[in-house]
């Protein structure tokens, strides 16, 4: 009997586990698809003003690596100078023996001081209109409107298992780790807030999460 129980429960939890994404994929089909609608001349006029102050390119294409290490081009407006360059510190190669056991918790992106925003360009990262183009990664499935952000593959490839678990799930345009504003700053602790999020998901959370996002844009100054 406790056998059957057991067995019972654990199939009651994968099937609660395989609707609550088959439902977060619904959504995210739906929802993306109605914003790419309604916000299509928003687009046309920022894609507009792109080309005539700044020049093309319009988008920023990015490549990154998503659920169970599958990469995928991700697309947002630009909104940096085209002779603008973001320096990342990645590991040497052969990398140092620190990075053996996966990516240091201590690692964080170093940028370039050098870098010039637009003046398009800031005005929309600072409500976060550069994402838009990612409604397109959400319809396609890359994306999903939360979940860990979208890794780059140069630092993917030296995550470890534990890090790795992190690729269990979409990665979202917002997510728990943005939302603790732990997004690049500090990897370690980036990791733990998407683990937590993927050991804790459920409709709650990420309608809280959603809400801190569109929150966060409506009271820009």
């Amino acid at each position: 009997m406790g056998l059957y129980e057991s067995v019972r429960t654990k199939s009651t939890y994968f099937v609660q586990i395989n609707l609550f994404f088959m439902v977060k994929r619904t959504l995210d089909i739906a929802v993306s698809l109605l914003l790419l609608i309604l916000l299509s001349p928003l687009m046309v006029a920022i894609g507009y003003r792109l080309y005539k102050k700044e020049g093309k390119p319009i988008l920023f294409r990015e490549l990154c690596v998503g659920k169970n290490g599958r990469t995928f081009i991700k697309y947002s407006f630009r909104t940096m100078m085209n002779t603008s360059k973001v320096i990342r510190s990645l590991p040497p190669h052969p990398f140092p023996s620190s990075w053996e056991k996966g990516v240091p918790n201590y690692f964080k992106f170093s940028r370039d001081k050098n870098k010039v925003y637009t003046l398009t360009g800031t005005w929309l990262r600072n409500y976060h209109f550069d994402k838009i183009p990612q409604l397109i990664n959400v319809l396609k499935g890359d994306m999903s409107f939360v979940g860990p952000s979208p890794e780059i593959p140069e630092i993917a490839d030296y995550y470890n298992r534990y890090q790795s678990s992190r690729l269990k799930v979409r990665p979202g345009i917002t997510g728990y780790a943005q939302m603790k504003g732990a997004s690049n700053n500090n990897h370690g602790q980036k990791i733990k807030y998407d683990l937590y999020y993927i050991h804790n998901y459920s409709y709650k959370l990420d309608a809280k999460i959603l809400y801190r996002f569109i929150k966060d844009i409506f009271t820009k100054k």
